[in-house]
């Protein structure tokens, strides 16, 4: 499941409106909806914001925020991303 996916998930189950939300992280509901489609990326500093409006596992979400970055960077280079993945597993191991 995508970041995206998954906040929209958890908002809904909470019952909470993108307009709540979109004031908690001081952005506009436009904004916060595009966040939800994945056309646009939420910056690091929301994920804690995000996390405790939904009463969510802040690790899962920055985990799955993460993830998209990572994508992000290394989708322009399929062909080499999982030597890069793997290159950067075993610098972070060290």
């Amino acid at each position: 499941m995508m970041f995206n996916e998954r906040i929209k998930q958890l908002r809904e189950d909470c019952q909470i409106p993108q307009r709540k939300l979109a004031a908690a992280l001081d952005i506009d509901t436009a904004s916060y909806c595009k966040i939800e489609r994945g056309e646009r990326r939420a910056r690091k500093e929301h994920i804690p914001v995000i996390a405790e409006l939904l009463q969510a596992d802040k690790e899962e979400l920055l985990t799955l925020w993460l993830v998209e970055q990572v994508m992000a960077v290394v989708a322009e280079e399929k062909e080499l991303a999982d030597r890069v993945l793997e290159t950067a597993k075993n610098r972070i191991n060290k």
